[in-house]
């Protein structure tokens, strides 16, 4: 199911995407694999396809999931 969104979305935002959840994934602690990141990567998809802006989406990610984030980063 998340390929086929990632395949509606152009070059440039699979690009946007992917380094907004890596991004996400690192000053969160956790895995691109893991269930936060998947969620993180839902999430991106969504907010491109509702044309969020580049310089928006990671703080848009960080504004969604943050206090999930923030929970796995104490948890480890």
């Amino acid at each position: 199911m998340m390929l086929q969104s990632l395949i509606s979305l152009s070059d440039s935002e699979v690009e946007l995407v992917t380094r907004a959840v890596r991004q996400w994934c690192h000053s969160h602690h956790c895995d691109i694999d893991s269930a936060e990141g998947r969620r993180a990567l839902t999430l991106a998809v969504e907010l491109v396809q509702s044309k969020h802006v580049e310089e928006s989406l990671l703080s848009e990610l960080t504004r969604r999931l943050g206090p999930l984030g923030d929970t796995v980063k104490v948890a480890r």
